[in-house]
């Protein structure tokens, strides 16, 4: 079954479960949604068709629906979530369908069992539809599912994650989500529990609490406490290790994001400059650049731009990119494709130059990025006061893979690939000019680019800006669209052929047989008259060297000029008209379910009334029922709403009040003043009802207006074409006759020519037969002369053989020298290593010397005090022993002189 069948059975289960919620219709409707699911199908909203606008709007209002049940709603959302996979796909579920307020609401329905498989799902969905996008803080349930977030991630829940990858979203460049969440009471407390998820055990965790303290403390006290200098460089090798080593894709784009939020401010900026381990980590984040994840290189290579941004880095940045590839690149392009292959993974440059001929998918495509990225670190590189020979042999390498990528293209492919490769064009030669701007490098690429290649590549460029050219059909609104951009491609493709046509072949005469082109005129008169000064500096620096040339449409041009202007005043006037018109048909705003039910009816019943009443008016083509609904629900929707807005708006300024004072009698006065305030827009919502009415047939008839003047707008349009068209043949028949008639006034000049030279040639023959004589005797004499010459040439030829052979032999000599050098350095350099390891185990024995002695002169102060002790105790040992000597010759009445008295 193919798409279009599934959508429309699709929509068709959708209207019967509207009149009918049964369980056969519920079932129908399951199956139907699985179908649609198991096709796959890219794009699909992204294909601007009614048919998957309508089943989607269709799915989102039911799954909004309370009474739906919740298997069915868990199968929408799975399908709503595959169709969001895509940014394209993801921006209209965003702002067009609603999808973010519906998905909130059935959270806030189910916020007293959060673990509900049904709540999960639709936190992973809001993740994915709120990365990177803005939230209004007043839309439905945003300020409920706020509450919700910071409850399950203080409760530290299964939840607890996907809450807080949700709450980094919502706080990212949302001043007005970040000012409702630092009013609220509990803040302090919340900012606690983000504080300990700090130690939490996984790094996504840890990186999405690091990215809600930066959006909501980098400038506040917390802030200045958690990113000062004492812990900014933990932060940052948290975060390199993180984008290094992460979980994943996800957790390394939060990763990236957060670095990239820190680098915005300049105190965090200028610590990073001072952090000594960037080298490493820098080099570690290039390495990731060897992956085959295209997701990673995009974040990784968005992070480097978001360095170059810092002009201290700026220059560390170069030397980690180029230097290391430095001297292998001189040869590297005999052999690119081996390295680009992974031959030299150490070397970031080339790296950088693989990602370059990816597919250009986007305006955020990796090829894009690399351009981006190697434009700037050339652009720092060659203006340096002297150019390194790293970055030569960088460039050398760099050239032939990017001129081969101006090469791919056919102007067969369709509008979003064309234009992708006009994107691409225009940073090449952004590139190529930055290298242009150093003499030496613009010898390089002098030598690689021709004429010819230029001439085809412009050639193909005017061929698409041609066909989308604003003399054919009206200016392009977008400055975004095809011509636009083909038009600058052109545009730079000439300035390079500018700054290269004194050194290029052929180029100065390829540059101004193009400047004389007609089709010229059309990216010239857009760049004339375009609101961006480069392109306008570009046109008019064109503009001054085309205009001396014989041949440039000057008068085309003007009139091409002044259709732009006047399509530019059109569009004025239409934007003021247009804005009248939004006054009496406001936009679709956030609308609660409840009231979209309960207004059903009134729209069933003026869908009626506008279908009798156009039966007695002109049929009007191609014009939908759908469509009429859709223009009345959103003015329903809005006039339901207009007063709930602006009681949000006056209770939010009555919190700040009370949050400024917390007087409790100022905020019972601002709450009855609102409530006054509330009334008066009551008020003014009925004259605003009774003005819409009486607008409305002022309407109709700008309708029919409108209707007739797109009818003469398609005559005149065909008229200009068929105009045009004569034109044209007319430049070609006058073209083809100017030719015709300058090759006969060269013809009749050649003939006279001719015939003067005939007579001159006459004479000089004459004069030769008599010198013909004089030099046949010379060349006799010459002849003689030039044998002998030649003699010694061969002399000298044997002498230079035998120098030749003599050189060879001390080539090889010195190649010789020049190993033994080596070895020697080698072993030079072990010694050094085994001198280092002895002088450590010197310095290991020194120290224990000196322990030693330490210890050896403790002992000999002890030893001194002992013998100081023991002659002391000798003394006293005499004393004793003359005493009892004396008692002995006392007592006995003799006196021995041979007493033994030793111990």
């Amino acid at each position: 079954m193919d798409t279009t069948t599934c959508l429309k059975s699709l929509l068709l289960a959708i209207q019967q479960y509207r009149e009918s919620k049964s369980s056969q219709n519920a079932a129908q409707l399951q199956r139907q949604v699985e179908e649609v699911s198991a096709l796959k199908c890219d794009q699909l909203l992204s294909s601007g068709q009614v048919l998957p606008s309508e089943c989607v709007s269709g799915l989102v209002e039911l799954a909004g629906d309370p009474n739906t049940s919740p298997a069915l709603t868990s199968t929408i959302i799975s399908l709503l979530a595959q169709l969001a996979s895509e940014d394209e796909g993801r921006d209209v579920l965003h702002s067009s369908c609603n999808l973010t307020s519906t998905l909130a609401a059935i959270i806030h329905w189910h916020s007293t069992t959060p673990k509900e498989p049904l709540v999960l799902q639709c936190l992973q969905v809001l993740q994915k539809l709120t990365y990177d996008t803005g939230i209004l803080h007043s839309a439905n349930y945003i300020h409920e599912l706020i509450a919700f977030l910071i409850i399950n991630i203080q409760s530290h829940n299964d939840i607890s994650m996907p809450c807080l990858g949700l709450m980094a979203n919502l706080c990212r460049y949302n001043h007005s989500v970040q000012s409702h969440i630092k009013s609220l009471d509990n803040v302090k407390q919340f900012y606690r529990t983000l504080i300990n998820f700090l130690a939490h055990n996984s790094l996504t965790v840890v990186v999405f609490t690091l990215s809600i303290l930066a959006s909501l403390t980098l400038n506040e006290s917390v802030g200045e406490k958690l990113f000062d200098a004492k812990n900014i460089h933990q932060t940052f090798q948290l975060v390199f290790n993180i984008i290094v080593n992460g979980d994943g894709t996800l957790t390394r784009k939060y990763s990236v994001d957060l670095l990239v939020d820190l680098l915005k401010n300049p105190k965090i900026a200028d610590y990073l400059t001072r952090y000594e381990h960037f080298s490493a980590c820098l080099s570690q984040v290039l390495g990731l650049l060897h992956g085959k994840d295209p997701d990673s290189a995009s974040k990784v290579l968005e992070l480097l731009l978001a360095l170059c941004n810092v002009s201290a880095l700026r220059s560390l940045l170069c030397e980690v990119v180029f230097q290391p590839a430095g001297p292998k690149l001189r040869t590297a392009s005999r052999r690119l494709r081996n390295e680009l292959n992974g031959s030299h993974k150490e070397e970031p440059g080339l790296a950088l130059v693989k990602w370059l001929s990816l597919p250009v998918e986007d305006a955020d495509s990796c090829s894009l990025k690399a351009l981006q990225l190697l434009n700037e670190l050339l652009e720092e590189a060659l203006g340096a006061e002297s150019v390194s020979g790293y970055v030569l042999g960088f460039v050398e390498m760099l050239l032939p893979v990017v001129l081969e990528l101006l090469k791919q293209v056919d102007s067969t492919q369709g509008d979003a690939q064309l234009r992708g490769h006009c994107i691409r064009v225009i940073h090449i030669t952004d590139l190529l000019l930055v290298v242009c701007g150093e003499d030496s490098t613009r010898c390089l690429v002098a030598c690689q680019v021709s004429a010819q290649l230029c001439l085809s590549q412009v050639e193909t460029l005017l061929s698409c800006c041609h066909s989308n050219s604003p003399l054919t059909c009206p200016p392009p609104s977008s400055e975004n669209d095809l011509s636009q951009v083909c038009a600058e491609a052109v545009l730079k493709t000439l300035e390079m052929m500018s700054k290269l046509k004194q050194q290029v072949k052929d180029m100065e005469t390829t540059f101004y047989r193009i400047l004389q082109d007609q089709r010229m005129v059309t990216p010239l008169s857009l760049a004339l008259t375009s609101h961006y000064r480069e392109r306008v500096r570009s046109g008019l620096s064109l503009l001054f060297e085309a205009t001396p040339l014989p041949d440039f449409p000057s008068l085309i041009l003007g009139e091409s000029i002044a259709a732009n202007n006047s399509y530019r005043q059109r569009e004025a006037e239409l934007s003021v008209k247009r804005l009248a018109v939004s006054e009496v048909l406001p936009p679709r705003a956030n609308v609660s379910l409840s009231d979209m039910s309960s207004s059903s009816k009134g729209v069933h019943g003026l869908v009626e009334k506008l279908q009798t009443g156009c039966e007695l008016q002109e049929k009007i083509e191609d014009l939908r029922v759908s469509e009429i609904i859709e223009v009345y629900e959103q003015k329903l929707s809005a006039l339901a709403s207009k007063e709930t807005r602006l009681q949000d708006l006056l209770e939010a300024k009555a919190l700040a009040l009370s949050q400024a004072d917390r007087l409790i009698a100022q905020y019972r006065f601002q709450r009855a003043q609102a409530e006054s305030e509330a009334r008066k827009m009551g008020c003014l919502l009925k004259e605003a009802e009774h003005r819409r009415e009486a607008l409305q047939g002022e309407l109709g008839a700008q309708v029919l207006e409108l209707e007739r003047s797109k009818a003469d707008i398609e005559e005149l349009l065909q008229h200009n074409a068929r105009l045009q068209q004569d034109s044209q043949e007319h430049q070609a028949l006058k073209g083809a006759y100017n030719t015709l008639l300058n090759r006969y006034n060269e013809s009749e000049r050649l003939l006279k020519e001719v015939q003067a030279s005939h007579i001159s040639l006459t004479k000089q023959h004459d004069t030769l037969r008599k010198t013909h004589d004089a030099l046949r005797q010379q060349h006799e004499k010459t002849a003689s002369v030039l044998e002998e010459r030649e003699e010694t040439i061969r002399t000298l030829q044997s002498d230079l053989q035998q120098r030749d052979c003599d050189i060879t032999g001390l080539r090889a000599e010195l190649r010789a020298e020049e190993e033994s050098g080596r070895e020697k350095e080698r072993a030079r350099g072990e010694l050094e290593e085994t001198m280092d390891a002895l002088r450590k185990e010197l310095n290991k024995t020194e120290q224990a010397r000196k322990d030693a002695s330490i210890r050896a002169s403790s002992l000999e102060l002890q030893k001194g005090q002992l013998e100081a002790k023991l002659r002391q105790k000798e003394e006293e040992l005499n004393k004793h022993s003359a005493m009892i000597a004396m008692i002995h010759s006392l007592s006995s009445g003799k006196l021995k002189n041979d007493v033994n008295l030793s111990l």
